[in-house]
């Protein structure tokens, strides 16, 4: 068998355990609020942002991933080894942060991942330093749009709900939020599938199986059906820290944030920026909490989060560098 066909499929393999691994790491930014607030049971909360994960597709197309394969480094001078080094530093900063219930992205990770692997082969001129500066801008302003979007929401729900009966309004803020989690699982799938189908097409592209940077429809089925399978999964450790040790979390709170937080992932997909989903729907739950009580925010549990956010794009570099160093020293031919 071609040995090129052996080591793409070996990209892609990888590639999708990361998506995978992205499924139940990221699980929590999904289903937090809604489980937290007795909405769902665990069980039918996966299930139902597994499906949802699917949709965004079909109304939103692939612009994230090209974003991803081609604005982050320049796409004539990457390798397949590269891309290894990339999915590996990913991989384990992913890891290290589930172990431990850090709420982390998984998309920065990547972009980080592919930042570190190139400038370990070719220094800071493969880096398309426009592309970074633009996913390091939504950083700050993606928590920032969720928190002032959730701040907006809940201050409009708490007037509008000022005369109504408590029990007739947390019964419609129940089915409200089945609506807003749904939409917000749409949202998650079209952001953080669309990066692993990027670096597939990279790997098919580098490798001449496609001749222009195009996402082939079965890269788009596998990379979502990877995540909703580690949606599936779960990721009860983030689920924990986003639900629980941020502020409180009910019916009208749950349906608050991910609205909020559904309406930025949908809108910067729409323009093929490359967000973090955690940080979007962490800032809208901040947003929530400090309208109703800033003090029962647990800023502490916060600031911690925050500090994860801007250390994760260094943090895989080095790991992804190590990777490529390492590939490189082994005398492998890839």
């Amino acid at each position: 068998m071609d040995h090129t066909f052996l080591i793409v499929c070996l990209v892609v393999a990888i590639a999708l355990v990361f998506d995978f691994i992205n499924g139940f790491h990221d699980a929590a930014n999904a289903i937090s609020t809604i489980v937290v607030s007795r909405t769902l049971t665990p069980f039918q909360a996966v299930l139902m942002a597994a499906a949802a994960e699917f949709i965004g597709y079909f109304f939103f197309g692939v612009a994230v991933a090209k974003m991803i394969g081609s604005q982050v480094v320049h796409i004539d001078q990457i390798t397949i080894q590269l891309l290894i080094a990339t999915l590996l530093g990913a991989i384990i900063w992913n890891l290290i942060t589930w172990y431990f219930g850090i709420p982390t992205s998984s998309s920065h990770a990547l972009i980080g991942g592919l930042i570190g692997a190139g400038m370990t082969k070719a220094g800071a001129s493969i880096v398309v330093w426009s592309g970074v500066l633009k996913i390091f801008t939504f950083i700050i302003i993606a928590p920032l749009l969720g928190l002032f979007g959730a701040t907006a929401v809940t201050t409009l729900v708490i007037w509008f709900s000022r005369d109504s009966n408590l029990r007739k309004a947390n019964r419609r803020f129940r089915y409200l939020q089945l609506v807003s989690a749904a939409t917000y699982c749409v949202g998650h799938g079209t952001n953080d599938a669309q990066k692993t189908m990027g670096i597939i097409a990279l790997a098919l592209y580098t490798t001449g199986y496609i001749k222009t940077f195009d996402i082939p429809h079965w890269v788009v089925a596998s990379a979502y059906i990877a995540i909703a399978l580690g949606t599936f999964s779960g990721g009860w450790r983030i689920v924990k820290t986003m639900g629980t040790k941020i502020t409180k979390i009910r019916q009208m709170e749950g349906f608050c944030a991910e609205s909020a937080a559904a309406v930025v992932l949908l809108g910067t997909a729409h323009f093929g920026i490359p967000v973090s989903t955690t940080h979007v729907i962490a800032g809208s739950i901040m947003g929530v909490g400090a309208v109703e009580n800033a003090a029962k925010v647990r800023w502490v549990t916060a600031r911690k989060i925050v500090w994860a956010w801007f250390l994760t794009i260094p943090s895989a570099a080095f790991f992804a560098a190590l990777s490529y160093y390492l590939l490189s020293h082994t005398g492998i031919k890839i």
